[in-house]
């Protein structure tokens, strides 16, 4: 996950999640490796594509922002206290975990819809992929957030006929209980999608009632449906990662309860669901289609009383579509995608084959201004633009193809973000920026709200919990426990304590616990030993880390601080000898001992 500041457009920070980097020794460290456990073992990347800032009251309260992993199915969750990641979910039953995370509007809940639809977790998996409408099934997870520790549990599951989910947003205001998620693939086609899944004329936009699925949970209707899922989480006041495997979630079908789930039928293969700031209006974004279908809630709960259905799909009752249509944005442009929304009642929707940004009024669904993209936009974001207040400054457009805008740098050339000032009647782009690729979808805040949210500076060193610190020089030390060393070392500028080890013997397994003493803001240090095959470490004041060293060779290692600290950083290494393994070297270990010449 990216950070940037606007409107500089200067990337701040990278913060790991899924994946392993070993310039912070996240996924590397002792203490982090468990982060990145799934029931499929070791999973060190992913794919994340969405993010979701946490609310109260429709609004962002700056407290963590989510992520999905889409190929393993995992949620995250970044403490923007610290701006790291500080618990990972994996999602059973689920494939594909694109449709995903989405908040309800006190982020009761971070929602997740599966991509691929599949065989459930529990069933038998081992079926032809012909039998796609027999057997595959999708499922959508409710996954619940606690108010204060912001800790994620799965509340429950919906099983849900096999379709495609793609893009969802919770309703808010009126529509708070409800959820609305853009389906494609209701041709249940399991081959050549681009042709067999475009078929219909219309797919759906899924209405859930999860206010009522709430209900049949605690009326005991959800089925106890065993699985297996890890669920890690790194503590703060410890520096440590914890990994569990859970064994159960709770499923309801919503083929069983007709009062949870409703179709809406949406033009054509729609990619985007968005809605608007006080919650009444639906917005469809049909790939294929050349108009905007804005749906009414307030006409979708009529529907709903009066059953103004057109059949069901799989159990499922479909409205019909003039009964949920609010009405249509005619001919707005090519390829509608996504849509968000200012603080004056506009929309603002992309369009990818046309390469451009429309803007629209939600009460008259009126055209009232378009500005050229570079090129083939797919997400935008408007700080806020999902809540119930958003602050409507910038337009961001996040462009998938650049050509000839920036240097070229091989075959691949750098991806694009436009940043538009929408304060006034017109759009105008004062900011064309390269981003890391591929720009996907981001979410943006006023930075108030975040640095004033209790930002941490520093650990401190008095309130470390990790069981390998080491709070002082004096307190430094080696120990062996059979084949493992633990080296409890600290960093200050500019030199390790210790900083000569000897007695390290081939066959060893090194664990360098390193405490970081500095007790000032922004003064990390560094730490990598020559042969390491995993990574460095990066070290925050007051903090402890640990590398897993396994020398494969006799000879001396240097070790090095590789975080610039001072103007003495260079200085700052020191020694270790690993001796072959049956050798009677004497482990030992130093710092400022005297220089004698070895007998």
């Amino acid at each position: 996950m990216s950070v940037y500041g606007l409107p500089s457009g200067r990337l701040f920070r990278v913060i790991p999640v899924f994946s392993v980097d070993p310039e912070k020794g996240w996924g590397y460290s002792e203490e982090t490796k468990p982060m990145l456990n799934t029931s499929h073992g070791f999973v060190p990347w992913d794919d994340l594509h969405h993010v979701e800032m946490s609310q109260k009251k429709g609004i962002q309260d700056g407290k963590w922002a989510f992520a999905n992993a889409n190929n393993t199915p995992r949620l995250a969750r970044i403490d923007l206290k610290t701006f790291k990641t500080a618990e990972i979910l994996e999602l059973p039953n689920s494939a594909g975990n694109h449709s995903s995370p989405f908040g309800t509007e006190n982020s009761e809940y971070i929602v997740a819809g599966t991509r691929f639809s599949v065989p459930g977790d529990s069933d038998n998996g081992d079926v032809p992929i012909s039998s796609y409408k027999k057997n595959f099934k999708g499922h959508i997870s409710f996954v619940s957030i606690a108010p204060e520790t912001g800790k994620m549990k799965i509340a429950f599951q919906l099983r849900t006929p096999g379709i495609n989910f793609d893009l969802a947003r919770a309703g808010k205001g009126k529509s708070h209980g409800w959820f609305f998620f853009s389906c494609y693939n209701s041709e249940q086609a399991n081959t050549l999608l681009e042709v067999n899944a475009s078929q219909r004329d219309k797919d759906f936009i899924m209405a859930v009632n999860w206010k009522k699925a709430e209900e049949y949970i605690k009326a005991g209707k959800g089925r106890k449906t065993p699985v297996k899922y890890a669920h890690n989480v790194y503590d703060e006041s410890t520096q440590m990662a914890t990994s569990t495997i859970e064994k159960e979630v709770l499923v309801l079908d919503v083929a069983e309860f007709k009062d949870i789930c409703y179709f809406i039928p949406c033009p054509k293969s729609p990619h985007g669901c968005d809605v608007d700031p006080k919650g009444e209006y639906i917005v469809g974004s049909g790939k294929l289609a050349a108009l905007i279908p804005v749906f009414s809630y307030d006409k979708i709960q009529k529907a709903i009383a009066d059953k103004s259905y057109d059949g069901e799909y799989e159990g499922i009752p479909v409205i019909k579509y003039e009964s949920a249509l609010y009405g249509e944005v005619k001919k707005p442009g090519l390829g509608p995608l996504h849509t968000e929304f200012d603080d004056n009642g506009n929309a603002y929707t992309s369009f990818f084959v046309s390469s451009e940004i429309v803007k629209w009024n939600i009460k008259d669904l009126k055209v009232l201004d378009r500005v050229p993209t570079y090129y083939s936009v797919g997400h935008l974001c408007i700080p806020g633009g999902n809540t119930a207040k958003p602050y409507g400054k910038y337009l961001i457009a996040y462009n998938k193809i650049t050509k000839d805008r920036y240097l070229p740098t091989g075959p691949e050339l750098a991806q694009s973000a436009q940043l538009f000032d929408i304060s006034g009647e017109k759009m105008q782009m004062i900011l064309d920026f390269p981003t890391i690729g591929e720009p996907h979808y981001a979410q943006a805040s006023p930075t108030e709200l975040i640095k004033n949210n209790g930002q941490l500076k520093i650990y401190k060193i008095e309130e470390n919990k990790n069981p390998y610190s080491t709070k002082s020089e004096a307190s430094a030390k080696v120990v062996r426990e059979g084949k493992k060393v633990h080296v409890y070392m600290t960093s200050i500028r500019s030199h390790f304590a210790p900083d000569n080890i000897e007695g390290i013997k081939l066959g060893d397994e090194v664990y360098f616990h390193v405490t970081n003493l500095e007790q000032d803001w922004d003064v990390p240090h560094g730490f990598a030993v020559k042969g390491a095959n995993n990574a460095e470490l990066l070290i925050m004041p007051g903090e402890t880390s640990t590398l897993k060293w396994v020398p494969d060779r006799t000879g001396i290692f240097p070790m090095y601080c590789t975080d610039f600290c001072s103007a003495l950083h260079q200085e700052m290494q020191g020694y270790v000898r690993v001796s072959p393994a049956g050798s009677n070297a004497a482990l030992t270990f130093s710092l400022n001992k005297p220089v004698t010449e070895a007998k």
